[in-house]
Protein backbone atom coordinates (compact mmCIF):
# COMPACT_ATOMS: atom_id res chain seq x y z
CA UNK A 1 0.00 0.00 0.00
CA UNK A 2 2.78 2.41 0.95
CA UNK A 3 4.63 1.52 -2.24
CA UNK A 4 1.56 2.31 -4.33
CA UNK A 5 1.10 5.64 -2.57
CA UNK A 6 4.71 6.54 -3.30
CA UNK A 7 4.22 5.60 -6.95
CA UNK A 8 1.06 7.71 -7.22
CA UNK A 9 2.82 10.63 -5.52
CA UNK A 10 5.71 10.34 -7.97
CA UNK A 11 3.34 10.22 -10.94
CA UNK A 12 1.43 13.23 -9.60
CA UNK A 13 4.69 15.16 -9.19
CA UNK A 14 5.75 14.33 -12.76
CA UNK A 15 2.32 15.33 -14.10
CA UNK A 16 2.43 18.59 -12.15
CA UNK A 17 5.92 19.31 -13.46
CA UNK A 18 4.78 18.74 -17.05
CA UNK A 19 1.58 20.76 -16.68
CA UNK A 20 3.17 23.71 -14.89
CA UNK A 21 4.35 25.55 -18.06
CA UNK A 22 0.97 25.06 -19.72
CA UNK A 23 -0.80 26.30 -16.59
CA UNK A 24 1.41 29.38 -16.48
CA UNK A 25 0.65 30.09 -20.14
CA UNK A 26 -3.07 29.82 -19.44
CA UNK A 27 -2.84 32.20 -16.47
CA UNK A 28 -0.78 34.71 -18.47
CA UNK A 29 -3.17 34.55 -21.41
CA UNK A 30 -6.11 35.75 -19.29
CA UNK A 31 -4.27 38.37 -17.27
CA UNK A 32 -5.03 42.04 -18.00
CA UNK A 33 -2.14 44.06 -19.39
CA UNK A 34 -1.65 45.91 -16.10
CA UNK A 35 -1.13 42.66 -14.15
CA UNK A 36 1.28 40.93 -16.54
CA UNK A 37 4.44 42.38 -15.01
CA UNK A 38 3.37 42.22 -11.36
CA UNK A 39 3.69 39.40 -8.83
CA UNK A 40 1.67 38.91 -6.74
CA UNK A 41 -1.04 38.17 -7.66
CA UNK A 42 -0.31 34.92 -9.48
CA UNK A 43 -3.92 34.45 -10.48
CA UNK A 44 -5.57 37.31 -12.39
CA UNK A 45 -7.88 39.51 -10.32
CA UNK A 46 -9.91 40.43 -13.41
CA UNK A 47 -9.55 37.71 -16.07
CA UNK A 48 -9.88 38.93 -19.63
CA UNK A 49 -10.19 37.42 -23.09
CA UNK A 50 -8.76 40.46 -24.87
CA UNK A 51 -5.52 38.65 -25.72
CA UNK A 52 -7.40 35.84 -27.46
CA UNK A 53 -9.54 38.38 -29.32
CA UNK A 54 -6.41 40.19 -30.47
CA UNK A 55 -4.57 37.13 -31.80
CA UNK A 56 -7.66 35.74 -33.53
CA UNK A 57 -9.08 38.89 -35.11
CA UNK A 58 -6.16 41.33 -35.27
CA UNK A 59 -3.21 39.13 -36.22
CA UNK A 60 -2.23 36.62 -38.88
CA UNK A 61 -2.46 33.64 -36.53
CA UNK A 62 -5.43 32.00 -38.27
CA UNK A 63 -3.64 32.06 -41.63
CA UNK A 64 -0.54 30.64 -39.94
CA UNK A 65 -2.64 27.89 -38.36
CA UNK A 66 -4.00 26.93 -41.77
CA UNK A 67 -0.48 26.90 -43.24
CA UNK A 68 0.82 24.75 -40.38
CA UNK A 69 -2.09 22.34 -40.76
CA UNK A 70 -1.51 21.96 -44.49
CA UNK A 71 2.23 21.49 -44.08
CA UNK A 72 1.85 19.00 -41.22
CA UNK A 73 -0.87 16.94 -42.93
CA UNK A 74 0.88 16.70 -46.30
CA UNK A 75 4.25 15.96 -44.70
CA UNK A 76 2.77 13.28 -42.47
CA UNK A 77 0.82 11.58 -45.27
CA UNK A 78 3.84 11.61 -47.60
CA UNK A 79 6.19 10.34 -44.90
CA UNK A 80 3.83 7.52 -43.91
CA UNK A 81 3.17 6.42 -47.50
CA UNK A 82 6.79 6.42 -48.61
CA UNK A 83 8.05 5.26 -45.23
CA UNK A 84 5.66 2.30 -45.16
CA UNK A 85 6.81 1.14 -48.61
CA UNK A 86 10.49 1.44 -47.66
CA UNK A 87 9.96 -0.19 -44.26
CA UNK A 88 8.09 -3.12 -45.78
CA UNK A 89 10.90 -3.72 -48.26
CA UNK A 90 13.55 -3.55 -45.54
CA UNK A 91 11.62 -5.68 -43.04
CA UNK A 92 9.95 -8.37 -45.16
CA UNK A 93 11.49 -8.63 -48.62
CA UNK A 94 14.91 -9.83 -47.43
CA UNK A 95 16.88 -7.30 -49.39
CA UNK A 96 20.65 -7.93 -49.36
CA UNK A 97 22.30 -5.33 -47.18
CA UNK A 98 19.02 -4.16 -45.65
CA UNK A 99 20.82 -3.23 -42.44
CA UNK A 100 23.21 -1.00 -44.35
CA UNK A 101 20.34 0.68 -46.15
CA UNK A 102 18.61 1.31 -42.85
CA UNK A 103 21.78 2.73 -41.32
CA UNK A 104 22.28 4.99 -44.34
CA UNK A 105 18.69 6.24 -44.10
CA UNK A 106 19.08 6.94 -40.39
CA UNK A 107 22.38 8.76 -40.93
CA UNK A 108 20.52 11.43 -42.88
CA UNK A 109 18.78 12.52 -39.71
CA UNK A 110 22.11 12.87 -37.91
CA UNK A 111 22.93 16.10 -39.74
CA UNK A 112 21.81 19.15 -37.75
CA UNK A 113 19.36 21.22 -39.80
CA UNK A 114 21.43 24.38 -39.34
CA UNK A 115 24.32 22.72 -41.23
CA UNK A 116 22.13 22.13 -44.28
CA UNK A 117 20.38 25.50 -44.44
CA UNK A 118 22.74 27.10 -46.99
CA UNK A 119 22.65 24.34 -49.65
CA UNK A 120 18.92 23.83 -49.13
CA UNK A 121 18.33 27.55 -49.57
CA UNK A 122 20.25 27.55 -52.86
CA UNK A 123 18.28 24.57 -54.17
CA UNK A 124 14.87 25.86 -53.09
CA UNK A 125 15.58 29.33 -54.46
CA UNK A 126 16.81 27.90 -57.77
CA UNK A 127 13.59 25.90 -58.11
CA UNK A 128 11.51 29.01 -57.42
CA UNK A 129 9.85 27.39 -54.40
CA UNK A 130 10.90 29.82 -51.69
CA UNK A 131 7.98 31.13 -49.64
CA UNK A 132 5.73 28.24 -50.65
CA UNK A 133 4.05 25.48 -48.66
CA UNK A 134 5.38 22.93 -51.15
CA UNK A 135 8.96 23.81 -50.19
CA UNK A 136 8.25 23.27 -46.50
CA UNK A 137 6.52 19.95 -47.18
CA UNK A 138 9.50 18.74 -49.20
CA UNK A 139 12.04 19.89 -46.62
CA UNK A 140 10.13 18.49 -43.65
CA UNK A 141 9.69 15.17 -45.45
CA UNK A 142 13.44 14.95 -45.91
CA UNK A 143 13.97 15.08 -42.16
CA UNK A 144 10.91 13.05 -41.11
CA UNK A 145 11.27 10.15 -43.56
CA UNK A 146 14.28 8.56 -41.77
CA UNK A 147 12.32 8.56 -38.53
CA UNK A 148 9.27 7.04 -40.25
CA UNK A 149 11.29 4.32 -41.97
CA UNK A 150 13.18 3.43 -38.79
CA UNK A 151 10.07 3.15 -36.59
CA UNK A 152 7.93 1.35 -39.16
CA UNK A 153 10.69 -1.13 -39.99
CA UNK A 154 10.82 -2.16 -36.33
CA UNK A 155 7.07 -2.68 -36.23
CA UNK A 156 6.87 -4.49 -39.55
CA UNK A 157 9.59 -6.91 -38.47
CA UNK A 158 7.31 -7.95 -35.61
CA UNK A 159 4.57 -9.07 -38.03
CA UNK A 160 4.56 -12.90 -37.93
CA UNK A 161 6.09 -14.55 -40.98
CA UNK A 162 3.25 -17.08 -40.94
CA UNK A 163 0.83 -14.33 -41.98
CA UNK A 164 3.11 -13.29 -44.84
CA UNK A 165 3.47 -16.86 -46.09
CA UNK A 166 -0.26 -17.48 -45.84
CA UNK A 167 -0.93 -14.33 -47.89
CA UNK A 168 1.56 -15.46 -50.55
CA UNK A 169 -0.13 -18.88 -50.71
CA UNK A 170 -3.43 -17.07 -51.33
CA UNK A 171 -1.82 -15.32 -54.30
CA UNK A 172 -1.37 -11.85 -52.80
CA UNK A 173 1.19 -9.52 -54.35
CA UNK A 174 3.65 -7.57 -52.22
CA UNK A 175 1.44 -4.48 -52.28
CA UNK A 176 -1.57 -6.57 -51.25
CA UNK A 177 0.41 -8.13 -48.41
CA UNK A 178 1.42 -4.65 -47.26
CA UNK A 179 -2.10 -3.21 -47.44
CA UNK A 180 -4.10 -6.21 -46.19
CA UNK A 181 -1.74 -7.86 -43.71
CA UNK A 182 1.20 -5.73 -42.59
CA UNK A 183 -0.51 -2.34 -42.24
CA UNK A 184 -3.50 -3.60 -40.19
CA UNK A 185 -1.21 -5.54 -37.86
CA UNK A 186 1.22 -2.64 -37.62
CA UNK A 187 -1.46 0.01 -37.01
CA UNK A 188 -0.08 0.97 -33.56
CA UNK A 189 3.25 1.73 -35.18
CA UNK A 190 1.56 3.81 -37.86
CA UNK A 191 -0.30 5.78 -35.19
CA UNK A 192 2.85 6.44 -33.19
CA UNK A 193 4.74 7.48 -36.33
CA UNK A 194 1.84 9.70 -37.42
CA UNK A 195 1.89 11.58 -34.12
CA UNK A 196 5.68 12.02 -34.05
CA UNK A 197 5.89 13.29 -37.64
CA UNK A 198 2.87 15.56 -37.22
CA UNK A 199 4.25 17.13 -34.04
CA UNK A 200 7.64 17.66 -35.70
CA UNK A 201 6.03 19.35 -38.70
CA UNK A 202 3.73 21.43 -36.50
CA UNK A 203 6.50 22.71 -34.21
CA UNK A 204 9.46 23.07 -36.59
CA UNK A 205 10.88 26.59 -36.54
CA UNK A 206 14.29 26.93 -38.20
CA UNK A 207 13.37 25.83 -41.71
CA UNK A 208 10.06 27.68 -41.59
CA UNK A 209 11.80 30.89 -40.53
CA UNK A 210 14.39 30.56 -43.30
CA UNK A 211 12.08 29.70 -46.19
CA UNK A 212 8.94 31.66 -45.22
CA UNK A 213 8.99 35.31 -46.23
CA UNK A 214 5.35 36.37 -46.27
CA UNK A 215 2.05 35.23 -44.79
CA UNK A 216 1.57 32.95 -47.81
CA UNK A 217 3.62 30.15 -46.20
CA UNK A 218 4.39 31.41 -42.68
CA UNK A 219 3.67 28.74 -40.09
CA UNK A 220 2.56 29.09 -36.47
CA UNK A 221 5.98 29.00 -34.73
CA UNK A 222 7.27 31.77 -36.99
CA UNK A 223 4.09 33.82 -36.62
CA UNK A 224 4.33 33.70 -32.82
CA UNK A 225 8.04 34.53 -32.92
CA UNK A 226 7.22 37.69 -34.89
CA UNK A 227 4.71 38.93 -32.29
CA UNK A 228 7.22 41.00 -30.24
CA UNK A 229 7.35 44.66 -31.22
CA UNK A 230 10.26 47.06 -31.25
CA UNK A 231 9.92 48.34 -27.69
CA UNK A 232 7.74 45.76 -25.90
CA UNK A 233 6.92 42.07 -25.84
CA UNK A 234 3.18 41.23 -25.83
CA UNK A 235 3.31 38.38 -23.34
CA UNK A 236 -0.47 38.14 -23.17
CA UNK A 237 -0.86 37.70 -26.93
CA UNK A 238 2.06 35.26 -27.12
CA UNK A 239 0.56 33.16 -24.32
CA UNK A 240 -2.90 33.20 -25.88
CA UNK A 241 -1.49 32.20 -29.27
CA UNK A 242 0.53 29.41 -27.66
CA UNK A 243 -2.57 28.05 -25.96
CA UNK A 244 -4.52 28.10 -29.23
CA UNK A 245 -1.69 26.37 -31.07
CA UNK A 246 -1.46 23.65 -28.41
CA UNK A 247 -5.11 22.64 -28.80
CA UNK A 248 -4.80 20.68 -32.12
CA UNK A 249 -1.88 18.63 -30.82
CA UNK A 250 -3.65 17.93 -27.52
CA UNK A 251 -6.80 16.80 -29.35
CA UNK A 252 -4.78 14.62 -31.70
CA UNK A 253 -2.99 12.89 -28.85
CA UNK A 254 -6.28 12.47 -26.96
CA UNK A 255 -7.98 10.82 -29.95
CA UNK A 256 -5.10 8.46 -30.69
CA UNK A 257 -3.89 7.90 -27.14
CA UNK A 258 -4.70 4.17 -27.05
CA UNK A 259 -2.91 3.46 -30.31
CA UNK A 260 0.02 5.66 -29.27
CA UNK A 261 0.46 3.74 -26.01
CA UNK A 262 0.13 0.44 -27.86
CA UNK A 263 2.67 1.59 -30.43
CA UNK A 264 5.20 2.86 -27.92
CA UNK A 265 4.95 -0.26 -25.74
CA UNK A 266 4.80 -2.83 -28.56
CA UNK A 267 7.45 -5.47 -28.14
CA UNK A 268 8.08 -4.65 -24.46
CA UNK A 269 6.07 -7.71 -23.39
CA UNK A 270 6.28 -11.01 -25.21
CA UNK A 271 3.65 -13.67 -24.79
Amino acid sequence: MVRQLRLYALLAAVALFCLLPLTWLLITSVKPEAELASLPPILPLNPTSIHYWTVIYESTLLRALLNSLLVAVFTTVFSLCVGALAAFALAKLRLPGAGLYLAAILSISMFPPIATISPLYIVVNALGLRDTILALVGLYSTFSLPLSVWILTSFFKAVPEELIRAARVDGCSNLQILSKVVLPVGMPGLAATFILVFIFSWNEFLLALTFSVTEASRTVPVAIALFPGLHEIPWGEISAASMIVSVPIALLVFVFQKRIVAGLTAGSVKG
